[in-house]
């Protein structure tokens, strides 16, 4: 009786070992299988990333051939001033503002971190105009024109460069350099002047209307009036109409001006037989 409950108890040990054996070897498989299939899909992990990898270097690299040759030709702002009158140029700027669009064209004021450029009856769609936003990054192709002393681009075509650049200038205060001759050197630029004094102009008022600098009088003419700096020099300023119109503030504000009333004032450089800006705000002190 003894004897066949040991050999039992053998039997059922030597059940138990064949068994766990078996379950080792399962499991020895199956990490085996799952090593493989980790290592399978670690390689096929790789191999995409460096694919993906490669065609981002290609596209990059097709970017950077494309931009290179959309800025074939293009000028600094210094090979720009230093160009010759009547000679083709090609910048590209930024846009600051520009005048009312018709007749399919837009004036346009636009500058970059080195200098500003005043692009005249720039030949463009109405659609095209509306786009032509504060900020927005255009390439001009033009020739560099001159108009009693206002130095410009004209007979020009643009291109807008979509490449998410933009670049809206900062107002550089030039009062102190109002009587300067270097005060030419920010030609069209955004500017900034403080402190001067509105004079009566030679009719007496403080302000004139003008359409066309005729002298004649609409409701939406141009202003102009003059101001005085410390030293008592007098210059005219202007709120041109196709830029800032009858419906602004900058136009009522101007409107209301008299001789005596001290004020400061932002707009851009331009040029007209001596400095002549076009004055896009006014605050009186």
């Amino acid at each position: 009786m003894k004897k066949k409950i040991v050999s039992v108890l053998l039997a059922s040990a030597m059940a138990l070992s064949l068994a766990a054996c078996g379950a080792k070897d399962a499991a020895d498989t199956a990490a085996e299988e799952t090593a493989a299939v980790e290592e399978a899909a670690t390689e096929a992990v790789e191999a995409a990333a460096e694919e993906v990898t490669e065609e981002a270097a290609e596209n990059v690299e097709e970017v950077a051939e494309e931009a290179s040759a959309d800025l074939e030709g293009v000028m600094s702002y210094a090979d720009y001033a230093a160009a010759d009158l009547d000679t083709e140029v090609t910048v590209v700027t930024y846009v600051q503002a520009h005048q009312s669009w018709w007749d399919g064209k837009v004036t346009v004021y636009t500058q970059d971190a080195d200098g500003a450029y005043f692009l005249y009856e720039l030949p463009c769609s109405e659609e095209d105009a509306a786009k032509l936003t504060e900020g927005t990054k255009i390439k001009v192709t033009g020739f560099k024109s001159e108009w009693s002393g206002e130095v410009e681009i004209t007979d020009s075509s643009f291109e807008f460069v979509e490449d998410g650049d933009t670049f809206v200038a900062e107002a550089v205060d030039l009062t102190d350099k109002l009587a300067s001759e270097d005060l030419v050197d920010y030609q069209n630029q955004k500017v900034a002047f403080k402190g001067l004094t509105v004079v009566a102009r030679e009719s007496g008022n403080a302000v004139d209307y003008k359409y066309d600098n005729s002298g004649s009088h609409d409701e939406n003419s141009d202003l102009y009036f003059d101001v005085q700096d410390a030293d008592g020099n007098v210059y005219t300023f202007t709120v041109e109409s196709y830029l800032c119109d009858n419906t602004t503030d900058v136009y009522a504000a101007v409107e209301a001006l008299k001789a005596g009333d001290v004020i400061d004032c932002e707009g851009f450089l331009y040029w007209y037989e001596g400095a002549n800006p076009h004055i896009t705000s006014v605050t009186v002190e």
